[in-house]
């Protein structure tokens, strides 16, 4: 990844591909470490499917169509991380943000999680770091999803369905939520023929817990907003697009 160079993007969208949000998890601990940039942190976080495809393997949908949906996403993220390295770079050219990936050391991360790993060895220190990592995602997904059980997912299914250009704002928002219920109340809403765009719009922002670690590993919270606005908003303006055209998957 950290030779990918300027290419980083599209690497980002085709790895994202693999089910399951473990790489959009392991994409923002590289990017806090400065090890990739912006627009392919955020190229992984759109292509990545979360629950979705181990649940339309199970519905038996259509290969075509599940390819279709992958390949839709991987592009729409290879796109999206492309434009958000030009736009990044050029502001920290301006100088308008000092803090940006060129200063990030992953030293800075191994300093922040307090590691030792040049004195305990790799093995420790890694093994450490996924506990902090793996009790801090478990302890805000029991509270998510404790929440999610209150409100219930047919309320939320009903609220994005209910409103179909209102719903590609709201699927957005439901896919940010850093838990694999959202994908799969965004999921089932497709399979039963509720959504269109809005799937799509939901699915591209369901990172699922990449979220959570960013701003676990990465101390600057300002940065951390920015990406996930980011983040929502090229969900947002490709469910338009694909509403717009009329694309059906």
């Amino acid at each position: 990844m950290r030779k990918s160079g300027k290419f980083g993007p599209l690497i980002g969208g085709v790895v994202g591909i693999i089910p399951q949000c473990g790489f959009s998890a392991a994409a923002a601990s590289l990017f806090a470490g400065g090890v990739i940039s912006a627009g392919t942190l955020l190229a992984i976080f759109l292509s990545t499917s979360d629950e979705m495809l181990p649940i339309l393997i199970s519905e038996s949908v259509a290969p075509l169509s599940i390819i279709k949906i992958l390949a839709v996403k991987a592009l729409l993220g290879v796109i999206s991380g492309f434009l958000i390295d030009l736009i990044w770079k050029k502001r920290i050219q301006k100088g308008h943000n000092h803090h940006m990936h060129k200063d990030k050391e992953i030293h800075d991360l191994c300093e922040h999680d307090h590691c030792h790993c040049e004195e305990d060895g790799i093995v420790k220190s890694a093994a450490v770091h996924t506990l902090q990592i793996t009790f801090f995602i478990f302890v805000i997904s029991f509270i998510i999803g404790l929440t999610v059980e209150v409100i219930g997912a047919d309320k939320i299914g009903s609220l994005v369905s209910s409103r179909p250009f209102a719903g590609i704002f709201f699927a957005a928002l439901v896919g940010l939520i850093p838990n694999c219920a959202a994908s799969v109340v965004i999921t089932q809403l497709y399979l039963e023929g509720l959504l269109r765009s809005a799937q799509m719009a939901g699915l591209l922002v369901g990172a699922g817990v990449g979220i959570l670690v960013l701003f676990r590993s990465n101390k600057d919270t300002k940065e951390n907003l920015k990406l996930t606005a980011l983040l929502y908003a090229c969900g947002v303006i490709w469910g338009i697009i694909i509403e717009i055209s009329g694309i059906v998957f």
